[in-house]
Protein backbone atom coordinates (compact mmCIF):
# COMPACT_ATOMS: atom_id res chain seq x y z
CA UNK A 1 0.00 0.00 0.00
CA UNK A 2 2.99 2.07 0.03
CA UNK A 3 3.56 1.90 -3.77
CA UNK A 4 2.60 5.23 -5.82
CA UNK A 5 0.81 2.15 -8.42
CA UNK A 6 -2.12 1.10 -5.88
CA UNK A 7 -2.85 4.60 -4.85
CA UNK A 8 -2.48 5.71 -8.45
CA UNK A 9 -5.49 2.43 -9.09
CA UNK A 10 -7.69 3.83 -5.95
CA UNK A 11 -7.42 7.29 -7.43
CA UNK A 12 -8.40 6.23 -11.25
CA UNK A 13 -11.12 3.68 -9.95
CA UNK A 14 -12.49 6.77 -7.92
CA UNK A 15 -12.60 8.85 -10.88
CA UNK A 16 -14.46 6.05 -13.09
CA UNK A 17 -16.73 5.94 -10.61
CA UNK A 18 -17.52 9.80 -9.72
CA UNK A 19 -17.36 10.91 -12.85
CA UNK A 20 -18.09 8.03 -15.36
CA UNK A 21 -21.11 6.14 -13.37
CA UNK A 22 -22.71 8.35 -10.25
CA UNK A 23 -23.58 11.44 -12.99
CA UNK A 24 -26.32 9.70 -14.48
CA UNK A 25 -27.10 7.29 -12.11
CA UNK A 26 -30.73 7.55 -10.25
CA UNK A 27 -30.82 6.01 -7.41
CA UNK A 28 -34.57 5.34 -6.62
CA UNK A 29 -34.48 3.49 -9.72
CA UNK A 30 -31.23 1.64 -9.00
CA UNK A 31 -32.65 -0.10 -5.90
CA UNK A 32 -35.69 -0.95 -7.65
CA UNK A 33 -33.60 -2.48 -10.11
CA UNK A 34 -31.69 -4.36 -7.74
CA UNK A 35 -34.57 -5.09 -5.56
CA UNK A 36 -36.41 -6.85 -8.20
CA UNK A 37 -34.10 -8.62 -9.81
CA UNK A 38 -34.17 -12.60 -9.49
CA UNK A 39 -30.95 -13.76 -8.42
CA UNK A 40 -31.63 -17.37 -8.60
CA UNK A 41 -29.72 -17.08 -12.19
CA UNK A 42 -26.56 -16.73 -10.38
CA UNK A 43 -26.85 -20.10 -10.09
CA UNK A 44 -26.63 -21.24 -13.94
CA UNK A 45 -24.02 -18.22 -14.44
CA UNK A 46 -21.48 -19.07 -11.96
CA UNK A 47 -21.94 -22.56 -12.54
CA UNK A 48 -20.83 -22.37 -16.19
CA UNK A 49 -18.09 -19.74 -14.84
CA UNK A 50 -16.39 -22.80 -12.70
CA UNK A 51 -16.61 -24.61 -16.11
CA UNK A 52 -14.45 -21.97 -17.71
CA UNK A 53 -12.15 -21.64 -14.96
CA UNK A 54 -11.72 -25.41 -15.01
CA UNK A 55 -11.09 -24.83 -18.98
CA UNK A 56 -8.24 -22.13 -17.86
CA UNK A 57 -6.56 -25.16 -16.08
CA UNK A 58 -6.66 -27.27 -18.67
CA UNK A 59 -5.07 -24.60 -20.95
CA UNK A 60 -2.13 -24.10 -18.34
CA UNK A 61 -1.75 -27.72 -18.12
CA UNK A 62 -1.94 -28.03 -21.58
CA UNK A 63 0.88 -25.06 -21.73
CA UNK A 64 3.23 -26.55 -18.82
CA UNK A 65 3.62 -29.51 -20.97
CA UNK A 66 7.07 -29.00 -22.66
CA UNK A 67 8.40 -28.11 -19.29
CA UNK A 68 6.23 -30.29 -16.72
CA UNK A 69 3.08 -32.64 -16.80
CA UNK A 70 0.94 -31.30 -14.06
CA UNK A 71 -2.44 -32.84 -13.64
CA UNK A 72 -5.38 -30.54 -14.14
CA UNK A 73 -6.84 -31.43 -10.40
CA UNK A 74 -3.27 -30.25 -9.09
CA UNK A 75 -3.63 -26.85 -11.19
CA UNK A 76 -7.03 -25.86 -11.04
CA UNK A 77 -6.86 -24.68 -7.16
CA UNK A 78 -3.50 -23.17 -7.83
CA UNK A 79 -5.58 -21.22 -11.06
CA UNK A 80 -8.53 -20.44 -8.28
CA UNK A 81 -5.58 -18.98 -5.59
CA UNK A 82 -4.58 -16.53 -8.45
CA UNK A 83 -7.12 -15.31 -9.64
CA UNK A 84 -8.09 -14.69 -5.63
CA UNK A 85 -5.11 -12.79 -5.74
CA UNK A 86 -5.73 -10.39 -8.63
CA UNK A 87 -8.99 -9.86 -7.02
CA UNK A 88 -7.83 -8.68 -3.42
CA UNK A 89 -4.16 -7.71 -4.08
CA UNK A 90 -2.97 -4.59 -5.83
CA UNK A 91 -0.94 -5.09 -9.42
CA UNK A 92 -2.65 -8.22 -10.46
CA UNK A 93 -0.02 -10.23 -7.65
CA UNK A 94 -1.79 -13.27 -7.78
CA UNK A 95 -0.80 -14.23 -11.08
CA UNK A 96 2.67 -12.50 -10.98
CA UNK A 97 3.53 -13.26 -7.40
CA UNK A 98 1.25 -15.99 -5.72
CA UNK A 99 0.87 -18.49 -8.92
CA UNK A 100 4.32 -18.85 -9.59
CA UNK A 101 5.23 -19.48 -6.03
CA UNK A 102 3.08 -22.17 -5.65
CA UNK A 103 4.35 -23.98 -9.04
CA UNK A 104 7.88 -23.07 -8.55
CA UNK A 105 7.58 -24.87 -4.67
CA UNK A 106 4.91 -27.60 -5.50
CA UNK A 107 6.13 -28.93 -8.58
CA UNK A 108 10.08 -27.20 -9.36
CA UNK A 109 8.93 -25.06 -12.10
CA UNK A 110 10.95 -21.91 -12.40
CA UNK A 111 9.51 -18.76 -11.35
CA UNK A 112 10.58 -17.07 -14.80
CA UNK A 113 8.71 -19.74 -16.94
CA UNK A 114 5.20 -19.37 -15.18
CA UNK A 115 5.76 -15.72 -15.57
CA UNK A 116 6.08 -16.51 -19.35
CA UNK A 117 2.97 -18.21 -19.60
CA UNK A 118 1.04 -16.15 -18.10
CA UNK A 119 2.14 -13.21 -20.25
CA UNK A 120 1.27 -15.82 -23.02
CA UNK A 121 -2.13 -16.60 -21.48
CA UNK A 122 -2.39 -12.52 -21.63
CA UNK A 123 -1.51 -11.95 -25.02
CA UNK A 124 -4.43 -14.65 -26.11
CA UNK A 125 -6.92 -13.62 -24.06
CA UNK A 126 -6.65 -10.20 -25.54
CA UNK A 127 -6.75 -11.17 -29.05
CA UNK A 128 -9.59 -13.33 -28.08
CA UNK A 129 -11.35 -9.62 -26.81
CA UNK A 130 -9.84 -8.25 -29.95
CA UNK A 131 -12.35 -10.81 -31.75
CA UNK A 132 -15.59 -10.28 -29.30
CA UNK A 133 -15.35 -7.08 -30.52
CA UNK A 134 -14.41 -7.15 -34.14
CA UNK A 135 -17.57 -9.83 -34.37
CA UNK A 136 -19.46 -6.42 -32.94
CA UNK A 137 -17.89 -3.81 -35.45
CA UNK A 138 -20.87 -2.18 -37.01
CA UNK A 139 -22.07 -1.12 -33.07
CA UNK A 140 -18.63 0.89 -31.95
CA UNK A 141 -20.05 3.54 -33.51
CA UNK A 142 -22.54 3.68 -31.34
CA UNK A 143 -20.02 3.95 -28.09
CA UNK A 144 -18.21 7.36 -28.54
CA UNK A 145 -17.07 9.49 -26.29
CA UNK A 146 -20.33 10.75 -25.82
CA UNK A 147 -21.70 7.21 -24.66
CA UNK A 148 -19.75 7.87 -21.06
CA UNK A 149 -16.27 6.55 -21.81
CA UNK A 150 -13.77 8.63 -22.33
CA UNK A 151 -12.53 8.46 -25.45
CA UNK A 152 -13.47 6.87 -28.91
CA UNK A 153 -13.49 2.87 -28.27
CA UNK A 154 -13.59 2.27 -31.41
CA UNK A 155 -10.10 3.98 -31.98
CA UNK A 156 -9.02 2.11 -28.85
CA UNK A 157 -9.69 -1.38 -29.95
CA UNK A 158 -8.20 -0.62 -32.98
CA UNK A 159 -4.98 0.55 -31.42
CA UNK A 160 -5.41 -2.03 -28.92
CA UNK A 161 -5.68 -5.07 -31.86
CA UNK A 162 -2.22 -3.50 -32.77
CA UNK A 163 -0.58 -3.35 -29.61
CA UNK A 164 -1.76 -7.18 -28.95
CA UNK A 165 -1.16 -8.69 -31.93
CA UNK A 166 1.96 -7.49 -32.29
CA UNK A 167 3.23 -8.74 -28.75
CA UNK A 168 1.63 -11.66 -29.55
CA UNK A 169 3.75 -11.93 -33.02
CA UNK A 170 7.23 -11.16 -31.14
CA UNK A 171 6.33 -14.00 -28.93
CA UNK A 172 5.42 -16.17 -31.41
CA UNK A 173 8.63 -15.24 -33.65
CA UNK A 174 10.66 -15.64 -30.20
CA UNK A 175 8.96 -18.82 -29.56
CA UNK A 176 9.64 -20.74 -33.55
CA UNK A 177 13.13 -19.30 -33.34
CA UNK A 178 14.98 -19.84 -30.45
CA UNK A 179 18.10 -20.58 -31.61
CA UNK A 180 17.94 -16.86 -33.04
CA UNK A 181 16.32 -15.27 -30.36
CA UNK A 182 18.71 -16.71 -28.01
CA UNK A 183 21.51 -15.34 -29.77
CA UNK A 184 19.39 -11.61 -29.80
CA UNK A 185 18.90 -11.90 -26.32
CA UNK A 186 22.28 -12.93 -25.39
CA UNK A 187 24.02 -9.89 -27.52
CA UNK A 188 21.51 -7.46 -26.22
CA UNK A 189 23.12 -8.73 -22.65
CA UNK A 190 26.63 -8.85 -23.39
CA UNK A 191 26.52 -5.38 -24.96
CA UNK A 192 23.97 -2.84 -23.02
CA UNK A 193 23.83 -4.76 -19.36
CA UNK A 194 26.12 -4.21 -16.65
CA UNK A 195 28.70 -7.42 -16.58
CA UNK A 196 27.77 -8.07 -13.04
CA UNK A 197 24.06 -8.52 -13.72
CA UNK A 198 24.81 -10.77 -16.52
CA UNK A 199 24.90 -14.32 -15.37
CA UNK A 200 21.97 -13.68 -13.74
CA UNK A 201 19.80 -12.40 -16.43
CA UNK A 202 21.23 -14.98 -18.78
CA UNK A 203 19.75 -17.66 -16.53
CA UNK A 204 16.38 -15.58 -16.51
CA UNK A 205 16.20 -15.12 -20.25
CA UNK A 206 16.86 -18.76 -20.60
CA UNK A 207 14.07 -20.26 -18.85
CA UNK A 208 11.76 -17.46 -20.25
CA UNK A 209 12.04 -18.56 -23.54
CA UNK A 210 11.43 -22.12 -22.08
CA UNK A 211 8.31 -20.62 -21.24
CA UNK A 212 7.51 -20.18 -24.36
CA UNK A 213 7.92 -23.67 -26.33
CA UNK A 214 4.15 -24.04 -26.23
CA UNK A 215 4.37 -21.99 -28.81
CA UNK A 216 6.48 -23.94 -31.33
CA UNK A 217 3.97 -25.71 -32.64
CA UNK A 218 1.41 -24.19 -35.09
CA UNK A 219 -1.22 -26.57 -33.89
CA UNK A 220 -0.35 -26.20 -29.93
CA UNK A 221 -0.76 -22.55 -30.98
CA UNK A 222 -3.77 -23.29 -32.08
CA UNK A 223 -5.20 -24.84 -29.70
CA UNK A 224 -4.30 -22.43 -26.80
CA UNK A 225 -6.23 -19.84 -29.34
CA UNK A 226 -9.16 -22.09 -29.50
CA UNK A 227 -9.41 -23.21 -25.53
CA UNK A 228 -8.89 -19.54 -25.06
CA UNK A 229 -12.15 -18.96 -27.06
CA UNK A 230 -13.97 -21.40 -25.27
CA UNK A 231 -13.05 -19.46 -22.10
CA UNK A 232 -14.61 -16.29 -23.01
CA UNK A 233 -17.39 -17.75 -24.61
CA UNK A 234 -18.29 -20.06 -21.47
CA UNK A 235 -17.32 -15.74 -19.43
CA UNK A 236 -20.25 -14.26 -21.54
CA UNK A 237 -22.66 -17.47 -20.73
CA UNK A 238 -21.99 -15.72 -17.22
CA UNK A 239 -23.77 -12.51 -18.67
CA UNK A 240 -26.17 -13.89 -20.46
CA UNK A 241 -27.61 -16.02 -17.89
CA UNK A 242 -27.29 -13.18 -15.42
CA UNK A 243 -29.57 -11.11 -17.83
CA UNK A 244 -32.63 -13.11 -17.45
CA UNK A 245 -32.56 -11.99 -13.86
CA UNK A 246 -33.19 -8.39 -14.98
CA UNK A 247 -35.64 -6.52 -16.89
CA UNK A 248 -33.76 -6.02 -20.35
CA UNK A 249 -32.36 -8.18 -22.79
CA UNK A 250 -29.92 -8.09 -25.44
CA UNK A 251 -28.21 -10.78 -27.44
CA UNK A 252 -25.35 -12.97 -27.03
CA UNK A 253 -22.95 -11.12 -29.75
CA UNK A 254 -23.96 -7.40 -27.24
CA UNK A 255 -22.77 -9.56 -24.50
CA UNK A 256 -20.06 -10.28 -25.59
CA UNK A 257 -18.95 -6.53 -27.06
CA UNK A 258 -19.73 -6.14 -23.06
CA UNK A 259 -17.30 -8.93 -22.22
CA UNK A 260 -14.28 -7.46 -24.36
CA UNK A 261 -14.57 -3.84 -23.66
CA UNK A 262 -15.00 -4.37 -19.95
CA UNK A 263 -12.12 -6.81 -19.62
CA UNK A 264 -9.90 -4.58 -21.64
CA UNK A 265 -10.29 -1.26 -19.91
CA UNK A 266 -9.84 -3.36 -16.67
CA UNK A 267 -5.90 -3.50 -17.70
CA UNK A 268 -5.99 0.07 -16.63
CA UNK A 269 -4.77 0.71 -13.16
CA UNK A 270 -6.98 0.50 -10.83
CA UNK A 271 -8.07 -0.71 -7.06
CA UNK A 272 -7.98 -4.40 -6.76
CA UNK A 273 -11.17 -6.18 -7.75
CA UNK A 274 -10.85 -3.46 -10.99
CA UNK A 275 -13.50 -1.57 -9.09
CA UNK A 276 -14.93 1.88 -11.25
CA UNK A 277 -13.23 0.32 -14.18
CA UNK A 278 -15.36 -2.26 -14.66
CA UNK A 279 -18.32 -0.59 -14.47
CA UNK A 280 -17.35 2.58 -16.76
CA UNK A 281 -16.85 0.52 -19.10
CA UNK A 282 -19.79 -1.97 -19.10
CA UNK A 283 -22.82 0.45 -18.35
CA UNK A 284 -22.44 2.49 -21.12
CA UNK A 285 -22.22 0.02 -23.82
CA UNK A 286 -25.86 -2.17 -22.26
CA UNK A 287 -27.03 1.81 -22.87
CA UNK A 288 -25.95 1.78 -26.37
CA UNK A 289 -28.45 -1.02 -27.08
CA UNK A 290 -31.11 0.92 -25.38
CA UNK A 291 -30.70 -0.71 -21.68
CA UNK A 292 -32.13 2.16 -18.92
CA UNK A 293 -29.25 3.02 -17.07
CA UNK A 294 -29.99 2.44 -13.61
CA UNK A 295 -30.80 -1.03 -15.11
CA UNK A 296 -27.51 -1.54 -17.07
CA UNK A 297 -25.92 -0.41 -13.45
CA UNK A 298 -27.45 -2.87 -11.25
CA UNK A 299 -26.98 -5.82 -13.84
CA UNK A 300 -23.20 -4.24 -14.29
CA UNK A 301 -22.74 -4.08 -10.08
CA UNK A 302 -23.90 -7.54 -9.80
CA UNK A 303 -22.23 -9.20 -12.54
CA UNK A 304 -18.93 -7.57 -11.39
CA UNK A 305 -20.03 -9.25 -7.29
CA UNK A 306 -20.62 -12.70 -9.30
CA UNK A 307 -17.41 -12.63 -10.64
CA UNK A 308 -15.46 -11.16 -7.97
CA UNK A 309 -16.72 -13.28 -4.97
CA UNK A 310 -17.29 -16.71 -6.07
CA UNK A 311 -13.79 -17.60 -7.43
CA UNK A 312 -12.09 -15.04 -4.68
CA UNK A 313 -13.85 -17.12 -1.83
CA UNK A 314 -12.66 -20.15 -3.39
CA UNK A 315 -9.11 -19.29 -4.20
CA UNK A 316 -8.69 -17.93 -0.11
CA UNK A 317 -10.03 -21.64 1.10
CA UNK A 318 -7.44 -23.32 -1.30
CA UNK A 319 -4.69 -20.62 -0.51
CA UNK A 320 -5.83 -21.11 3.50
CA UNK A 321 -5.66 -25.17 2.97
CA UNK A 322 -1.99 -24.33 1.64
CA UNK A 323 -1.02 -22.44 4.61
CA UNK A 324 0.23 -19.38 2.50
CA UNK A 325 -0.41 -15.23 2.69
CA UNK A 326 0.71 -12.72 0.45
CA UNK A 327 2.96 -11.49 3.06
CA UNK A 328 4.98 -14.62 3.60
CA UNK A 329 5.52 -14.98 -0.48
CA UNK A 330 6.54 -11.49 -0.65
CA UNK A 331 9.04 -12.11 2.67
CA UNK A 332 10.17 -15.48 0.93
CA UNK A 333 10.71 -13.99 -2.35
CA UNK A 334 12.05 -10.80 -1.07
CA UNK A 335 14.71 -12.37 1.27
CA UNK A 336 15.65 -15.43 -1.46
CA UNK A 337 14.54 -14.16 -4.44
CA UNK A 338 15.57 -17.33 -6.34
CA UNK A 339 12.50 -18.65 -4.71
CA UNK A 340 10.68 -16.85 -6.95
CA UNK A 341 12.82 -17.20 -10.38
CA UNK A 342 15.30 -19.63 -9.88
Amino acid sequence: MKRWQFWLGILISIACIYFLVLPRLDFPQLWDSLRSANYLWLIPGIGVYFVGVWVRSWRLHYMMRPVKNVPVRTLFPIVCIGYMGNNIYPARAGELLLRPYIIKQREGVAGSVSLAIVLIERMFDAVVMMLFIFVNLPELAKLTGASGTVGNIQQLAIVGTAVFFGALLVFLLAAMFPAVTSRAVEWTIRHLIPSRFRPKLQGLAGRFLEGLSCLRSPRDAAMILLTSIVIWLLETGKYWFLMHGFSFSVSFFALMLMNGISNLVTTVPSAPGYVGTFEAAGVPILEAYGVVTAVATAYTVVLHAALWLPITLLGAWYMLREGLSLTKVRKEVESAPTTLIG
